[in-house]
């Protein structure tokens, strides 16, 4: 065989046998980065991209990614668990449970790639470093290359000096990792990350290493941004926080992008060592925020001190480090070598739509949209309100609407000439907002096509509630006149309110028969039957019909809290059994005890009663054998004694006969 046939042999053998270890496959970064690799062929980074393909994949995001099917030359991907109780992922071709490190080193050396991410657990650190040591001290034994690639974090990067103190916006580039000074609280992370380069000098051919230190993680399900999605959708908040003043920079990458970046990295097995992994936007904590609040929640922020931010339960230590950190990055060398298919290749605020897009789907945030209809007075603001607080979702009344109108209104046509702003970011925040709150006939348009593309590809519940005027009458005059003063309410307004409700639903053409017509069917609730009863019950039977909330879930933290409390109070509850079991069992032997001894006493009394009845009851008789059977029976002895015949019994029997007394 020649050299090029055994080079093109030992190719495909690559290909066929590419299996990669990722610790802790369950967490939002193992999870996101393995289901990508599990979908990835081996070496597909090493071949340009069809023009046709890249319009394909254009705007592909991880939810896309489903589990592949087995198929030669995909990378088989196998981890850890951080979480023992938790489920193998449906990627994974394997899910350890490991617990000594010899067992460890076993799955590790099956291995042809072995990824360590240290940006979500720092206990993990300690692992890495073993586990490159260990693959390091054995790599002779090696067929082939083997690589270790060490996920980190910017953050040992936040204490750099300015490349140049006059022009701070120089970026830094990988060029620079020699420079690179750590956060205080991520100096074992700048350790790890020069043992495992350092590891990889030694015998390359055999064990090559890299350092990715990658920017804030986001896409999907969020992490570090988790906290303000959240905040934005549930939409409890006016206004969404920004830590600080906003104007730190905080490199960031689309989780699915890092996964590229890493795949990329195993097909081409790069020279350079330490690569940085961030997409090409420099924005700041302020422009982020305020992104997601105008896409997601109420559209405003506030400034909130760092200090403050501190006392934040929803948030840890090293978290708000990373939110709070300030540089300016560059990664040239992705950009100049490898073959990434970008999800957002210019950053969160370019590529919002499709990151909140990604968010709901992968949170399963089903919108529910709740229209209740009916005549003045049957109670459709008050039932609204609180199927608004059961289901989280925003409640809105015309009042509002249209106050809002005229207050935008009323800011186009005011006059231009206004205070001076006393800080001029202020003034850039305020220009965007009234920007984007401008009304034009082109958003209203947009809005149209959206709230029609939504009303065919979502659910829309139509409550009807209905009652006879009577009812509603009696209704509208037993309310208190504090209530009905000034409102529409009132008698001669509401009897006007009503009579044109039933003129005009009466004809053909109802908001009910064009919701029939799109072949979503109206629920009809008669409220006279709840006569005397609360809203609050009406509300209950239209939640029976619609189901129960499922708008938000448990984030990966509160699901381990949840986890934490129900185990906790299980093992509470568990004690308790266990206490009261044995509380019954002592009284059970108590009573038993207190049961034999009072038994005991029992049987001795019963004893002696019948001892007392039968020395009673044999009184008689004595009496009777004293004076009749005895004298005779004692002279019956005497004599026998004097004879001594030789049968005494029968010679006992035969004087007692011939001397009975009955006889005499």
């Amino acid at each position: 065989m020649s050299e090029e046939e055994e080079a093109v042999a030992e190719a495909e053998e690559i290909i066929r046998s590419q299996r990669i270890f990722l610790n802790h496959l369950d967490t939002y970064a193992g999870r996101n980065i393995g289901r990508y690799l599990a979908s990835c062929i081996v070496g597909a980074s090493l071949e340009e991209v069809p023009e046709e393909e890249e319009e394909e994949d254009e705007g592909r995001s991880l939810v896309d990614l489903s589990p592949p099917k087995p198929k030669e030359g995909i990378y088989q991907v196998v981890g850890t668990l951080s979480q023992a109780e938790s489920t193998k992922p449906d990627f994974a071709m394997e899910a350890y449970r490991t617990s000594s490190q010899e067992e460890l080193s076993a799955y590790l050396f099956e291995c042809d790639i072995i990824i360590y991410n240290i940006t979500e657990d720092a206990q993990q650190i300690e692992e890495a470093i073993w586990a490159a040591t260990v693959l390091h001290d054995d790599s002779y034994k090696f067929e082939k290359q083997k690589v270790f690639i060490l996920l980190s974090t910017i953050m040992t990067w936040a204490r750099s000096k300015p490349l140049d103190p006059e022009d701070p916006e120089i970026p830094f580039t990988e060029e620079d990792y020699r420079r690179r000074k750590p956060h205080p609280n991520f100096i074992e992370h700048i350790n790890a990350e020069k043992t495992i380069i350092k590891l990889g000098k030694i015998n390359k051919s055999k064990f090559a290493t890299y350092v990715v230190a990658s920017g804030v993680q986001y896409g999907a399900k969020e992490r570090l941004l988790h906290y303000f999605f959240k905040l934005s959708w549930l939409g409890e908040t006016p206004a969404i926080p920004i830590f600080g003043d906003g104007r730190n920079f905080v490199p960031a990458i689309h989780i699915v992008d890092l996964a590229a970046v890493l795949q990329n990295i195993a097909d081409h097995r790069p020279r350079t060592n330490y690569l940085i992994a961030v997409d090409e936007a420099m924005q700041t904590l302020g422009e982020i925020v305020r992104c997601i609040s105008r896409n997601v929640g109420p559209g405003k922020t506030q400034k909130v001190p760092k200090e403050n931010a501190f006392l934040n339960k929803d948030l840890t230590q090293a978290q708000l480090d990373e939110l709070l950190v300030n540089l300016r990055m560059e990664a040239v060398f992705l950009k100049e070598t490898f073959n990434i298919k970008w999800v957002a290749q210019g950053g969160i605020v370019e590529n919002i739509e499709q990151v909140v897009n990604e968010y709901k789907q992968s949170r399963g945030l089903l919108p529910v949209k709740i229209c209740i209809l009916g005549p003045p007075g049957v109670g459709k603001t008050s039932i609204a309100e609180l199927l608004c607080k059961h289901y989280k979702v925003h409640h809105i009344k015309i009042k509002d609407v249209i106050a809002k109108a005229i207050e935008n209104l009323e800011k186009i046509v005011a006059p231009k000439d206004v205070i001076e702003r006393e800080v001029e970011e202020e003034e850039e925040e305020e220009e965007e907002e009234a920007e984007e709150e401008g009304d034009n006939v082109e958003e209203a348009q947009e809005l149209l096509d959206t709230v029609k593309e939504n009303m065919e590809q979502n659910a829309d519940y139509i409550i009807s509630l209905n009652a006879s005027d009577e009812f509603l009458k009696n209704r509208i005059i037993n309310l208190p006149e504090t209530v009905v003063a000034g409102t529409h309410y009132a008698q001669d307004r509401y009897l006007r309110s009503l009579s044109l409700f039933r003129e005009l639903n009466t004809d053909d053409e109802t908001i009910l028969n064009y919701f029939d017509e799109l072949e979503i069917h109206p629920q009809n609730i008669d409220v006279s039957k709840f006569e005397g009863l609360e809203n609050r019950f009406i509300a209950k039977e239209i939640i029976k019909k619609i189901g129960e909330p499922r708008n938000y879930g448990l984030t990966e933290e509160e699901m381990e809290e949840f986890e934490r409390k129900q185990a906790e109070e299980r093992l509470v509850r568990e004690e308790k059994e266990k206490a009261d079991l044995e509380q019954r069992e002592a009284e059970e032997r108590a009573q038993k005890l207190a049961n034999w001894e009072e038994w005991n006493k029992r049987l001795d009394e019963v004893k002696r009663q019948e001892q007392e009845l039968l020395e009673a009851q044999s009184i008689p008789l004595r009496n009777y054998l004293m004076k009749h059977v005895m004298p005779t029976l004692m002279q019956g002895l005497n004599q026998c004694c004097m004879v001594r015949p030789d049968d005494p019994v029968d010679f006992l029997a035969e004087y007692l006969f011939k001397h009975n007394p009955e006889f005499d």
